[in-house]
């Protein structure tokens, strides 16, 4: 299969991610292996098909996803009401402001990310409705599905192209990257250098990623007006009601503000940057390079398996708050289907995997894949050789 159908049809119960991007898929010359008979991907959709119709399941949100919903908007929108009331001593709003941002990471998680793949309901008003979360917390749905749903899905941690393996000139996050002198202490400031995510992503990766010559595979990609011209209204929406705002309304210095800001992002950005590299980042995964023609070695979905990681499966809060993302196999399968399934399907990913003997990467904790994310920050900084690539 080549990179073209392979992103957007090999998981059962999935449509073409890019339908809902103008421009339509990347153009890039990376390709993918042509499938030979592939048994085990055939048994592994037919299974997860089964599972829905034997349980007369529906793929998608299900009642508790609903309230997940509900109280994830409750945590990052009440606390800003009550800050604006006044009724609260100083360090009282700064702590509302925290739970506010841990509310933003799990909107992220639990919320725009099943909604803006297709995952979250089989109506495409309701996933673009809940999808505009992102644009509400001051991010760009639209840059989203460009950089993940397309980028990222179909080209996980090939250098060059997985615009997440880019997030800074101050990380090297892939073997094949090149390597700077600072980036020896980079286990020691990775951690810290997360929280600047969403900060960065508000007021500055957005714009960049629309303005790149070269975007992943792309090569000057025209971008939609009407598409722009919500990007910059709802940035500009966001910094009013959470900056200008409380300027005007709250009786506290605008410096003191400005601290209550930076806190909720620094959380928001600390969870989702730290979430997201132990799902690709580990010592477990690879980093397959294309050879001279563009081609990598592997079919889609088996890249998909070398390339991502499971972790902390057993921990329902986790799995509850981050939305299915520690079992990034899974989701990296089967996109479309909502996140709250992935723990049931689980079971049968590995159990396939093992019969055909596929890589099956996961880790027993959320503390153990931290650590072995840790691992490879140094590894990947150290003067020594990176380890093999598959």
């Amino acid at each position: 299969m080549d990179s073209r159908s392979n992103a957007v049809a090999s998981p059962a119960l999935a449509v073409p991610e890019s339908a809902a991007v103008p421009g339509g898929l990347p153009r890039g010359n990376v390709k993918f292996a042509r499938a030979t008979p592939d048994h085990a991907m055939h048994e592994m959709k037919a299974r997860v098909a089964k599972y829905f119709e034997t349980h007369e399941l529906s793929s998608k949100a299900n009642a508790g996803m609903v309230v997940k919903t509900v109280l994830l908007l409750a945590i990052t929108f009440v606390p800003y009401g009550l800050i604006l009331t006044n009724r609260f001593a100083r360090w009282e709003m700064l702590l509302l402001a925290l739970a506010m941002g841990v509310g933003m990471a799990g909107i992220g998680f639990g919320i725009a990310h099943d909604a803006l793949h297709g995952a979250y309901s089989a109506n495409s008003r309701v996933n673009a409705l809940l999808g505009m979360s992102l644009d509400v917390l001051g991010a760009s749905s639209y840059m989203w599905k460009i950089t993940h749903n397309i980028v990222h899905h179909t080209y996980t941690n090939i250098e060059g192209v997985d615009e997440d393996l880019a997030v800074s000139p101050l990380l090297r996050l892939s073997p094949n990257c090149e390597r700077l002198w600072f980036h020896r202490f980079q286990h020691l400031y990775a951690f810290a250098l997360y929280g600047f995510t969403t900060l960065f992503w508000v007021f500055i990766k957005d714009y960049q990623q629309l303005l790149k010559a070269e975007l992943g595979p792309y090569r000057d990609k025209r971008h939609d007006r009407m598409q722009v011209g919500v990007l910059v209204g709802t940035k500009l929406g966001y910094y009013a009601y959470a900056l200008v705002i409380p300027m005007l309304v709250l009786q506290i210095p605008w410096w003191q503000i400005l601290i209550g800001f930076f806190v909720m992002h620094f959380a928001a950005g600390a969870i989702l940057g730290i979430v997201f590299q132990l799902a690709h980042v580990v010592e477990s995964t690879d980093y397959p390079a294309p050879n001279v023609e563009g081609l990598i070695a592997q079919e889609w979905w088996l890249h998909e398996m070398q390339t991502t990681a499971n972790f902390g499966p057993k921990n329902r809060l986790l799995s509850w708050y981050v939305g299915g993302l520690n079992f990034q196999v899974e989701h990296h399968l089967f996109p479309r289907v909502c996140s709250v399934h992935y723990p049931a399907i689980s079971g049968i990913v590995k159990e396939v995997a093992v019969q055909y003997g596929l890589p099956y990467n996961a880790y027993p904790t959320l503390r153990a894949a931290i650590a072995s994310h840790y691992r490879t920050l140094r590894q990947f900084g150290s003067r020594r050789p990176a380890r093999a690539l598959a």
